[in-house]
């Protein structure tokens, strides 16, 4: 008997009513600034999954006993950034209200702003806790306020000060820092120094975890729109994921910004399937 054939990423095919955490893609980069192609990056991380073992030797785990289902990519409009999002919510939503913990594969940075409206509404105390190189704390940029350039801007029109924590930024305007140091959000500059404080900080409260690739750097991780030069190591990123969901109520999360194009070699890829590898593994 021959069986139709589905992609989902490494091992994530348990039916949907056993599933604890639900993986969906959201292919848009429409308001990339730089470099396109992260509408690439959800396919590409679930086709490369297949060169990785389904077992992880920095946790003991293994996917086969991981309850995740992978429902495929959302097809997104490439010509308006407000429908996409809209998209992106509704489909974060059904996973919420069902009882499971929607985990997004981008995408570039904004279709963040899609999941964190719905998990504002179901979780109004919902804080972020930010790993980036980027600021991402514009207004607008180039007269658009809906820009992966502005989307923790704009989680931050959602949530207001104090509830925005963000680790690894090594770029942005002289007005996104001034404007952070304001008291609108809490910024960590180049590395994760000061984690394991705010971790402790919201011990017991509903946390949303983005995770853009570009907070690695470069020379682990060419495959993305806005490569900055500097940045954490890939074990530096693992510990860090490590100290956020052993001890935080993760009620969300993402991870975004791989343009596999831009690194033919496959590494980037390669490593960012592992970072999600491990990142449902810490969830489970």
């Amino acid at each position: 008997m021959l069986n139709q054939n589905v992609e989902t990423f490494l091992c994530c095919d348990v039916p949907y009513e056993a599933a604890k955490i639900v993986l969906f893609g959201a292919p848009f980069d429409s308001t990339t600034s730089y470099r396109p192609g992260t509408r690439f990056g959800s396919r590409a991380i679930r086709s490369e999954s297949y060169g990785l073992e389904s077992y992880s030797p920095y946790q003991d785990k293994d996917l086969e006993d991981c309850a995740v289902f992978d429902s495929g990519d959302l097809e997104l409009p490439m010509g308006s950034a407000e429908k996409a999002l809209q998209q992106i919510t509704e489909r974060t939503a059904t996973i919420l209200q069902d009882g499971k913990l929607p985990f997004l594969l981008g995408g570039e940075h904004l279709v963040t702003l899609g999941a964190v409206r719905a998990v504002a509404t179901q979780y109004p105390d919902v804080n972020i806790i930010h790993f980036d190189a980027h600021a991402d704390l514009r207004q607008q940029y180039l007269d658009v306020e809906l820009s992966h350039a502005c989307v923790l801007r704009r989680c931050w029109d959602i949530l207001g000060d104090g509830r925005i924590f963000q680790f690894g930024i090594r770029s942005g305007t002289r007005e996104e820092f001034a404007w952070s140091r304001e008291g609108h959000t809490v910024l960590h500059k180049f590395d994760f120094t000061g984690l394991q404080q705010i971790v402790d900080q919201l011990a017991g409260k509903p946390v949303y975890l983005t995770i853009d690739l570009d907070v690695l750097d470069p020379s682990i991780f060419p495959g993305t729109g806005t490569p900055e030069a500097g940045g954490v190591g890939f074990l530096d990123l693992l510990q860090a994921i490590h100290t956020v969901c052993a001890h935080s109520h993760i009620v969300g999360c993402d991870v975004n910004e791989l343009s596999p194009m831009y690194d033919q070699s496959g590494v980037s890829t390669a490593v960012a399937c592992k970072v999600v590898r491990e990142l449902l593994l810490e969830l489970q």
